[in-house]
């Protein structure tokens, strides 16, 4: 719980009080490499915070081909978002990309401690501001305006990242096929 904890101060310092009620309706679970953590089409019911592993969040395309949208590493908190937000099914599938190590808390009880402590509610608008707003905006003008080959070279400056990620899962990433990745990585060399 100590990452958990960590992670979400770094947002906005919680009082020992709402940390006992915070970790009261956390569990710590495990998912093997390839085990959906959230399925399409079902209801998000659980947001996670990754201790170990790597979790991709996905959709699948009339071809039945996997569409990554984004990869989340140790340290991060991982939900269907817009679905638990807009009360609808899920979107998208999360899955795990290595083993995993997650902490788990229900969407319900969570929303309820969002009501009743003021400093959770605050941790959780600073945490949606930076990773919904500020994080995210570059991530959707650069799919407007740049290249798949500018792209993969901004991935590729996430060697950590870069590294533990199948060249499929990047292909799909950068919405290109498996041959043209295969050109573009030949171009920079």
């Amino acid at each position: 719980m100590r990452e958990l904890l960590e992670q979400i101060n770094s947002y906005y310092p919680l009082s020992e009080e709402t940390v006992g009620a915070m970790v009261n309706i956390c569990t710590e679970e495990r998912f093997r490499k390839n085990e959906l953590l959230q399925e399409a089409g079902a209801v998000a019911r659980y947001y996670y915070f990754i201790k170990s592993g790597l979790v991709g969040y996905y959709t699948t395309d009339e071809q039945g081909d996997s569409i990554y949208k984004i990869f989340f590493e140790e340290k991060s908190f991982v939900a269907s978002t817009a679905a638990i937000i807009k009360g609808e099914l899920s979107d998208f599938n999360i899955v795990a990309l290595e083993d995993c190590s997650v902490i788990k808390y229900p969407v319900k009880a969570f929303r309820e401690l969002i009501v009743q402590y003021h400093d959770l509610a605050l941790f959780q608008i600073s945490y949606l501001e930076k990773n919904w707003v500020v994080k995210k905006e570059p991530l959707e003008i650069s799919l407007k305006h740049e290249t798949a080959k500018q792209r993969y070279l901004q991935l590729l400056e996430n060697k950590s990242l870069y590294n533990r990620l199948k060249q499929h899962h990047i292909a799909s990433y950068l919405g290109i096929t498996p041959t043209q990745l295969s050109r573009i990585k030949k171009e920079i060399k």
